[in-house]
């Protein structure tokens, strides 16, 4: 990844240049990082709170009298230690977090070496919700496939379902109609806006902000129910599939998306109102779980969390697909690697992709909405009722599915947690001969250790809700 950037792209602390959002004023960014930023966790206490506890303050002796009666007084204290205490390794725990813990956002387990309330370790145990799909793609079609993979990350199944078509067509050399791109741009951009909800709610929620959880499910909603309108499911959808989608947009999408802009906008603005100020939020936050752009780089850290430290790294820009190239939006990066600028990032974001949605609206090609080529699609229905060889064909394309040409290929696509990849190894029949994900939230609970190490327990769970992690991605 190369942190090079244009001027138009150059990061900010708060996003003040994000077309179609109101800047905010670069005094108040610069007043809120400047109360809250001089303190790190794990740190001495910040100002203004360090006042409150200065042992030069209770003093019992002005400072001019004698300082042989200071030391009569019992009151001197400079001299009580003559070195840095030594830490007996006894006196370190061990303890673990999870696997069955709410905040571990599915079944995570954390093996943590404490000291007091200092992580001095961190080792992330994973593999609690193993399913095997990849080894699980080796037994179904290239039809099948969309199942299957569109439940490893769940809360980005049309992501997953994304990947894997574009990989199988880049096999194939299948072309596929402009309708269908688009229509792949609009779902997988709503779906990155459901994911950062879910996120959002379920961020405030480990912080302290209850009221963000109902406040995110409220506008996630929306967002499903146009899906299952769509796709027949609120997840899991086998939507996008090789050569195109299942079906095409329903009657009066338009009116649906429009209002569906409209209220996830002014949710936006009311979860901006109510955190970016919120000095507990902003305690909880600022200055924690700290990502440098090269220590994203060493853990191959994609997506949010690398834009939040300054990496300038979107897919969509730098390796476009689906016709995406042809929409305007802007790539949103932070400044500091820490749990706010994460925050900042992905609501940006969400606002983003609603302006991509919004093009796609305004210009939604006319035509198919699957590709022609009859080796992998089916024929139409009516087809079906007047021909024995559309019947036929039928039959033996969802019994026998379709074969792909020898060869090896892989595709990457930006998800809500970063560069979602599938490598697919074909030996020339009907299913893959090996299958493997290049899989973001991997990345980022193995950077765990980065963010908590010599930080507080309290800040555990913020570090841990910022990265995003999915175990169903992680284990798959």
């Amino acid at each position: 990844m190369s942190d090079t950037t244009d001027t138009a792209s150059e990061p900010t602390a708060d996003m003040d240049t994000v077309p179609g959002h109101e800047p905010e004023a670069p005094s108040v960014a610069d007043a809120r990082r400047e109360a809250h930023d001089i303190w790190v966790s794990g740190t001495e206490e910040r100002f203004p709170f360090s006042t409150a506890t200065n042992e030069g303050a209770q003093e019992m002796l002005p400072e001019a009298d004698d300082p042989g009666a200071a030391m009569q007084a019992g009151i001197a204290v400079d001299d009580d230690y003559t070195s840095e205490p030594t830490v007996e390794p006894e006196e370190r725990q061990i303890i673990n977090m999870g696997p069955q813990h709410p905040s571990t956002h599915g079944v995570l387990r954390l093996h943590l070496e404490i000291e007091g309330e200092t992580i001095r370790r961190v080792k992330p145990i994973i593999g609690y919700l193993h399913t095997g799909m990849e080894k699980t793609a080796e037994t179904l079609t290239y039809a099948q496939g969309a199942t299957n993979v569109t439940r490893m990350d769940y809360l980005a199944p049309f992501h997953n379902e994304l990947a894997f078509s574009l990989t199988v067509e880049q096999l194939l050399g299948l072309e596929v109609p402009e309708r269908a791109s688009a229509i792949r741009v609009l779902m997988t951009e709503l779906n990155r806006v459901s994911s950062h909800l879910l996120w959002a709610a379920t961020q405030g929620m480990d912080i302290g902000a209850l009221s963000m959880m109902i406040y995110g499910w409220r506008e996630r909603e929306t967002c499903l129910d146009f899906f299952e309108k769509t796709t027949g499911l609120r997840m899991n959808h086998n939507y996008i599939r090789v050569g195109g989608v299942a079906a095409d947009l329903p009657d009066g999408w338009e009116d649906d998306v429009a209002s569906l802009i409209a209220t996830i906008t002014v949710g936006i603005d009311e979860y901006e109102e109510l955190l970016n100020d919120n000095p507990i939020f902003i305690d909880r936050t600022m200055g924690v779980g700290v990502m440098t752009p090269e220590e994203c780089k060493q853990y191959g850290v994609t997506g949010p969390m690398a834009r939040a430290s300054g990496l300038n790294w979107d897919l969509r820009k730098t390796n476009p697909y689906c016709g995406i190239e042809q929409y305007e939006f802007d790539v949103p990066t932070g400044l500091h690697g820490d749990v706010f600028d994460r925050y900042i990032v992905r609501m940006e974001e969400m606002r983003q992709s609603l302006r991509i949605v919004q093009q796609v609206m305004d210009t939604m090609p006319s035509g198919d909405y699957r590709s022609e080529d009859r080796k992998v699609t089916p024929p139409p229905r009516k087809r079906i009722d007047e021909s024995m060889e559309a019947l036929i064909h039928h039959f033996k394309l969802f019994t026998e599915g379709f074969r792909v040409p020898e060869g090896a290929a892989y595709q990457s696509v930006e998800g809500p947690r970063g560069e979602l990849g599938c490598y697919l190894v074909s030996k020339g029949g009907a299913r893959p001969w090996r299958m493997h994900w290049r899989a973001p939230s991997f990345a980022a609970v193995q950077a765990l250790p980065v963010m908590m190490t010599d930080s507080l327990l309290a800040d555990v769970v913020a570090s841990l809700a910022s990265a995003d992690p999915v175990l169903g991605d992680v284990d798959r």
